[in-house]
């Protein structure tokens, strides 16, 4: 593949789009942290999942309002509109940190759903496979990428509905289980860890979430965006609280919160409970499918995020350079190193890299999704044309959205259980913020 500046091109249908953003959401955080967050709240966690589902709603909302006013742009360049350079460079970076973080974990757990079937090959190996497998992917013509990941994606949408029916038959005493409505007031009751372990759920939960903003980094490649984001952002929120929401009550009613086990995903446990002889191998591989997808639209999102830095002077040049076919490949490749380090983290510790890397993005998320409230409340004084898609009760529910997201943010922080994620995410947040006066200044003696 040639080397050279090239543009991207809008090769993404709207369901491209739609389940690229589903892909994002719809993976380690529900599959294997719904255990974590089962064991911190237990039943009282889905009241977790509806309050960051609303707030997820009102984000997208604003995001969808500014897609219709500025369709050329992505997130990055509305937070650089709204806010400048330095923000921009801030917001861009941690962003691209964010997902490099979810690529390792959803990586690595693919690697742990292989030891399913092969125990006694090393987890680092098998997520070198993993890893070899997507980034593969994401060097395919943008419109193909979106092909694969719209299959992908179908894949877990399908095994969630099937999972929603299965349990629902499970506690209706179709197939003999100990599942029974009861499960969800006894073993502690419904909030067996008070309100304090529902909200330390929510942190796990906002990493579950994020993916959802990959709406607005995929808009510049996406045909006919001005119309048809606003339909997907919309249709995007209600499919991802469903398919949170309901699993996570079935799992509760099927498996007393305190026995689900923190080794194996809760939904294989429920599948093997049905007795169907091959159900939990094939859960299993569905999980394998599920955390790959999540990894590959997580490479997507590292290279169009490099390559907008790039645009914007808060990243090398040699991150705007594109094939022909428009793939950007030096951001690929700097994505593959960094998921070699993550492998190489999770030959060290095998044990503990997921439950230690998985709270990182909750706070990145937390910070974007801050970012893009605060653009829309700033952007909204410049729109030049009636936005064809309004957020509702404006500027009532944004400012809602940022204070609440903004209480839970300090509140995790001064957490001592996420001191390692807390520590990580603010020295790296300390970092860009420094980088960022110095590629100022140096960008002002230049003028």
């Amino acid at each position: 593949m040639e080397k050279t500046h090239h543009d991207l091109q809008r090769g993404l249908l709207p369901r491209h789009v739609q389940f690229i953003a589903l892909a994002g959401m719809i993976g380690t955080g529900i599959f294997k942290g719904s255990s974590d967050t089962l064991n911190m709240a237990g039943p009282s966690v889905v009241i977790a999942y509806l309050i960051g589902g609303l707030l997820l709603f009102i984000v997208m909302a604003a995001l969808g309002e500014m897609a219709t006013v500025f369709p050329h742009l992505n997130v990055q360049l509305l937070i650089n509109k709204a806010f400048g350079f330095q923000l921009s460079f801030i917001v861009g970076w941690l962003y691209w940190f964010n997902w490099i973080i979810v690529i390792i974990v959803e990586i690595v757990a693919a690697g742990s759903f292989l030891q399913y079937w092969f125990p006694s090959v090393p987890l680092w190996l098998l997520s070198i496979l993993c890893a070899s497998v997507v980034i593969g992917i994401n060097l395919f013509q943008v419109k193909y990428y979106g092909e694969l990941e719209f299959w992908f994606a179908g894949i877990k949408i399908i095994t969630l509905i099937a999972f929603i029916i299965l349990g629902v038959l499970i506690l209706l005493g179709v197939f003999p289980s100990s599942a029974s409505f009861s499960n969800y007031t006894e073993h502690g009751g419904f909030f067996p860890q008070g309100i304090g372990g529902m909200l330390s759920a929510l942190l796990v939960v906002m990493f579950s979430y994020g993916g959802a903003e990959l709406i607005g980094v995929a808009v510049t490649e996406t045909k006919d965006s001005q119309r048809v984001i606003p339909k997907i952002i919309k249709g995007t929120v209600w499919r991802v609280i469903l398919f949170y929401v309901l699993p996570i009550l079935i799992i509760c009613g099927v498996i007393p919160w305190d026995q689900v086990s923190t080794e194996e995903s809760p939904f294989v446990q429920v599948f093997s409970l049905t007795g169907l002889p091959g159900a939990a191998d094939i859960m299993n591989f569905v999980l394998l499918t599920a955390v790959l997808s999540a990894a590959n639209s997580g490479i997507y999102a590292t290279s169009r995020t490099l390559y907008t830095l790039s645009q914007n002077g808060e990243a090398p040049k040699v991150f705007l350079r594109t094939t022909k076919k428009g793939i950007p490949l030096n951001g690929i490749f700097l994505t593959t190193f960094c998921i070699l380090v993550g492998v190489f983290l999770s030959y060290l510790t095998p044990d503990l890299i997921i439950s230690y890397l998985m709270a990182i993005p909750g706070f990145t998320v937390l910070l974007l999704w801050i970012s893009i409230c605060s653009a829309q409340l700033k952007l909204r004084k410049q729109y030049t044309d009636e936005p064809g898609f309004r957020v509702k009760w404006y500027p009532y529910t944004t400012i809602f959205a940022i204070i609440a997201l903004s209480f839970i943010f300090i509140a995790f922080i001064f957490n001592k259980q996420n001191i390692i994620g807390t520590t990580v995410c603010l020295v790296t947040v300390g970092i860009f913020i420094l980088l960022s006066f110095v590629i100022k200044h140096k960008k002002a003696a230049k003028k």
